[in-house]
């Protein structure tokens, strides 16, 4: 894994904090200021897509730079302090992308090892002193370019409400599914970055730890295939 450094509850479930984890009231009293930034894994081979998921064409647009304005627009509201972008590293593009968005580029030199994979990187690079005051992280899927910013907002919110360790949306198009992004408290990071395979964040709500869930509207689906970006563009 190598870094590349920045260029220059809707409806929601009641939870409670981790034992041991400092509480929001605790670090908002001046101890820590209280961060989240962003993680965006874009490694992915899009072998179903036929290569080259990321960088297709959605109104005109790759479909990661989609993600990257909807962390941008973030970061310019103060709801996120900063960002990470897990990219190929043979992804000249994606790298191009990271530091045109003004976000750190985490390398990942076997994509194929999958999600999880990207996952541990990206954590990796942010459990670092340098960056101790980042409490949580909002983790985007680069293939969902309709992800959306009152998404995010409503994930952070309850955080610094409180709610966690992990808080997710559930879109009132697929009610059975949590969706994304995925914010993570900094108190089970450690658990996630024991992932593996392409399970992703599914092994987590399973492992006893409380999800808060959002109840918002719309959708945000992957894209996968070529069909699910024509999809997109009948939306």
């Amino acid at each position: 894994m190598t870094l590349l450094g920045p260029y220059g509850r809707g409806k929601a479930e009641a939870a409670h904090s981790l034992p041991g984890e400092a509480s929001l009231a605790h670090e908002t009293a001046g101890y820590l200021p209280l961060r989240a930034h962003a993680l965006i894994l874009a490694a992915g081979r899009g072998r179903r897509f036929g290569g080259g998921k990321l960088h297709a064409l959605h109104r005109g647009r790759p479909l990661l730079s989609h993600v990257l304005d909807v962390v941008a627009a973030a970061r310019e509201r103060g709801l996120l302090g900063g960002g990470h972008v897990v990219v190929a590293a043979d992804d000249e593009r994606g790298l191009a992308l990271a530091r045109t968005g003004g976000l750190a580029a985490v390398t990942n030199d076997t994509p194929e090892s999958g999600l999880s994979h990207s996952i541990r990187l990206g954590l990796a690079a942010l459990a670092v002193p340098t960056l101790e005051e980042v409490r949580a992280v909002v983790v985007f899927l680069g293939d969902q370019p309709l992800v959306r910013l009152d998404v995010v907002e409503a994930l952070v919110t309850a955080w610094k409400q409180g709610r966690g360790p992990i808080v997710r949306p559930r879109y009132d198009a697929r009610p059975d599914a949590p969706g994304h992004p995925v914010l993570l408290t900094r108190s089970i990071w450690a658990q996630a970055g024991k992932l593996e395979g392409d399970g992703g964040f599914s092994l987590l709500d399973s492992n006893r730890l409380e999800t808060v869930l959002l109840d918002v509207k719309g959708d945000n689906p992957d894209v996968d295939t070529p069909a699910d970006l024509n999809a997109l563009e009948k939306l």
